[in-house]
């Protein structure tokens, strides 16, 4: 039996006031690579910040990594969050510190406070990534293929079971955008971790082919064989 990791039903999802989305259901199991698609302002955002609830849950049934969204408070985001990764567009590395430092600093925030524990995992992720020797680099002294690699890197310090990636290869070019894709694809394949990939890099999903998930005037579709164009 499939371990499903996201599971949404008949759920709305809100900006405000506003109605973004509305029913929409979805599951997405443990080690399943899902793009989501849809042109800017049709909810691909409303529907990534619902996931780590940076949106308020309102109507439906939803759980994550375990979390039922519609019981989450306050105190208990945190913790959701840590079972969660997300790697974002613009990389967001800590201009002012090197690579082994952005990361530690990422694992004291979620509650780590062994050194030599976050030595160790902090060259853990690294060697995943395929940068266990750039941990000394300042941000500037990365390519921008190795700076989306260091943002791969920080989203699995705490062994996420959720990847969320918005755009990740939004600004590189198509070589190293393969080379990003070829990571989250091992990373899904290789430790079980479910990849959700906001994305409107259509060549991206011809070459790397995956289950497609649309939003579209107010709903989701998804359909493993949508078009992408």
């Amino acid at each position: 039996m499939p371990e499903a990791i996201v599971e949404l039903k008949n759920v709305n999802i809100y900006q405000g006031d506003s109605l973004i989305l509305s029913d929409v259901n979805i599951t997405v199991n443990r080690g399943e690579f899902v793009y989501l698609v849809g042109k800017t302002g049709t909810g691909k955002s409303s529907l990534l910040k619902t996931l780590y609830a940076d949106l308020d849950f309102h109507e439906g049934e939803g759980t994550v990594v375990g979390f039922d969204l519609s019981k989450l408070d306050w105190r208990q985001i945190p913790y959701l969050r840590r079972n969660l990764g997300v790697v974002f567009q613009d990389f967001q590395l800590l201009t002012d510190r090197d690579v082994n430092q952005n990361l530690k600093f990422v694992l004291k925030a979620t509650g780590w406070k062994d050194e030599k524990l976050m030595d160790e995992k902090i060259a853990d992720v690294l060697d995943k990534v395929g940068l266990k020797t750039k941990g000394f680099k300042m941000p500037f002294e990365l390519s921008g293929g190795e700076q989306q690699r260091i943002d791969v890197a920080r989203a699995l310090l705490n062994s996420p079971k959720l990847l969320l990636a918005d755009e990740p290869t939004g600004n590189l070019d198509p070589e190293t955008s393969d080379e990003i894709m070829r990571l989250l694809f091992s990373i899904c394949h290789d430790y079980g971790t479910a990849i959700i990939m906001a994305t409107h890099d259509y060549p991206v999903i011809n070459k790397f082919p995956a289950r497609t998930i649309k939003t579209e005037r107010g709903k989701v579709y998804d359909n493993a064989s949508i078009a992408t164009s």
